[in-house]
């Protein structure tokens, strides 16, 4: 791969950060709405309301295997714009009213069209960046998912409190097409392949996903599944709390937390390696996590968020860094949809697991559990990535 350019901000990394922001706020925007406009629309029950926001995450693991596989045959730029295109046009879907089983079917398109494009950004982002930079690249344009994630439920709850939904989907509408429209202006850098690949028939688990990054992959699955308890059901608990008014500034707080460390984070790891980032994040993270379970107040409630957003903020962004460098340039797409199908696993069945637990021993022990077991992730980390990773450090140091 080709960095003539060592500029981090370029209009390609600023039109990608944009378009990611826009798709993820969409996403979200809808998936803490969507549930309240199948019960009042359709007359849905609690589970086809649950079905219907969870089948947008099947549809988007369907979508980022496909991109995997297809991506280098295809291009990048073509399925970008492709993906972006099907994108907005499923969000077109939602307002035709053929009944409920239609309306899942176009929130599973709706979801694999997400999955190709976000993947193809994830990995377009990582051959725009300089390699010296990737992990503060990474880092900065991860804070456009984390923006997104703090103000697409907000804005998606305020919208539901004083509009019609059928407003909540123009808008959605209004960025996918803006999405597209800016899409056909980036520039895909050109890519040198350092492996040969003999051509064989059938398909092979490599052809879908990248061993290489699966170890770190897996990791990304459990701190996702155990902060998909804080996105699901921080609003519950804070009316068990009697802290409603505060919950809805907690993701306004993670986000400022991630904002701020993300560029600091970011550069140290390009200079001094993940390892020396990614454990005092696991360690934030569980502490914020066991925080949590003891809130009693709105500063307890609120310190929580910031601690969460240092710590998982920053172990999303390093660890999705990791993934794509431990793969070979010509496999950086499937590397980053490998990280994408896990983070979307304990993202997407997190909350339906919890959700059994949870009413048995209650939200204090589970926070409580899912913070000891971040806990002891830096082992399971080195295990995984972290021993191979100082031994890779070690040699460098040694070779200079």
């Amino acid at each position: 791969m080709n960095h003539l350019q060592q500029k981090l901000w370029t209009k390609d990394f600023i039109i990608l950060s944009l378009i990611n922001f826009f798709l993820i706020f969409v996403y979200l925007l809808l998936n803490a709405t969507i549930a309240l406009y199948a019960l009042q629309e359709w007359n849905a029950t609690t589970g086809q309301a649950g079905l219907v926001a969870g089948i947008f995450i099947i549809g988007a693991l369907a979508g980022r295997l496909l991109t995997g596989s297809i991506i280098e045959k295809v291009g990048y730029k073509s399925l970008l714009i492709v993906g972006l295109i099907f994108f907005t046009a499923t969000i077109l879907l939602y307002f035709v009213n053929f009944g409920l089983a239609f309306f899942m079917v176009s929130r599973f398109l709706n979801g694999v069209t997400l999955g190709v494009a976000t993947t193809v950004i994830g990995t377009l982002v990582v051959l725009t960046i300089p390699e010296s930079k990737r992990g503060e690249g990474i880092g900065y344009f991860s804070v456009s998912t984390a923006m997104a994630t703090g103000l697409g439920p907000f804005t998606g709850l305020y919208m539901t409190q004083h509009t019609e939904f059928v407003m909540i989907f123009l808008f959605c509408l209004v960025l996918g097409i803006v999405s597209t429209l800016v899409g056909f202006f980036i520039t895909v850098p050109k890519i040198e392949k350092t492996e040969v690949e003999p051509t064989r028939k059938g398909c092979k688990l490599s052809d879908l996903i990248e061993p290489k990054a699966i170890p770190i992959s897996f990791i990304v699955l459990i701190m996702t599944f155990c902060f998909s308890s804080v996105l699901s059901f921080i609003n519950l608990y804070a009316i068990e709390l009697n802290l409603v008014d505060t919950a809805s500034f907690f993701f306004i707080v993670y986000t400022i937390s991630v904002l701020i460390s993300r560029p600091f984070s970011g550069r140290l790891m390009d200079s001094i390696g993940p390892n020396y980032v990614i454990y005092p994040a696991f360690f934030m993270f569980g502490v914020g996590m066991i925080l949590l379970s003891t809130a009693n107040s709105s500063g307890t409630l609120l310190a929580a968020a910031a601690l969460i957003g240092l710590g998982f903020g920053n172990i999303s962004s390093i660890s999705q860094t990791i993934a794509v460098t431990v793969a070979a340039p010509h496999r950086m797409g499937l590397a980053t949809a490998t990280f994408f199908i896990f983070f979307d696993i304990g993202n997407g069945f997190g909350p339906s697991l919890l959700g059994i637990v949870i009413p048995v021993i209650g939200f204090p022990a589970t926070y409580a559990i899912l913070g000891f077991a971040v806990l002891a992730m830096p082992f399971l980390y080195y295990v995984l990535h972290g021993k191979e990773e100082k031994k890779a450090r070690m040699n460098l140091i040694d070779n200079k």
